[in-house]
């Protein structure tokens, strides 16, 4: 059977909890039409880059899946009828990545990290400014 990569996004009106359950309902769907649901991550809140249906932020889930064609049809469409659900993105895939995903690992690496990256970039400091030459001279000079 074909492999996917399925993540869906949904309102940040719900709470985790209930975001859990829809991800119960979606991988009862997959396993009902013959197909299997290898790994599921739940990456928290984020805030999205534009608005969708009024929304600034949104519930990000990731759905590994192991299942034919019409599952996965099945699955688009209950959630295209689902007024919690966003936006969705199927993609079809070689295989199924091991371990947490970049997304994880991303977040974990940030955590340990502790770092704060301040707006003159990764190291913090203040970028370099370079005093601008106007013809011949440097800016702020006292002639």
């Amino acid at each position: 059977m074909p492999l996917y990569e399925h993540v869906y996004l949904a309102r940040q009106d719900i709470s985790p909890q209930q975001v859990e359950t829809l991800t119960g309902q979606f991988k009862a769907i997959i396993t009902s039409l013959g197909g299997t649901v290898g790994k599921t991550e739940y990456w928290g809140v984020k805030s999205l880059a534009y608005r969708i249906k009024k929304n600034r932020k949104a519930h990000f889930t990731l759905l590994n899946i192991d299942a034919p064609p019409a599952a996965i049809a099945e699955l688009e469409r209950q959630q295209s009828i689902n007024e919690d659900i966003l936006r969705i993105l199927t993609l079809r895939v070689e295989e199924l990545e091991e371990g947490p995903s970049a997304q994880l690992r991303k977040r974990d690496d940030d955590e340990r990290s502790g770092e704060r990256r301040g707006p003159g970039g990764p190291r913090g400091d203040r970028p370099d400014r370079r005093p601008r030459r106007e013809e011949g001279r440097v800016e702020g000079e006292i002639e």
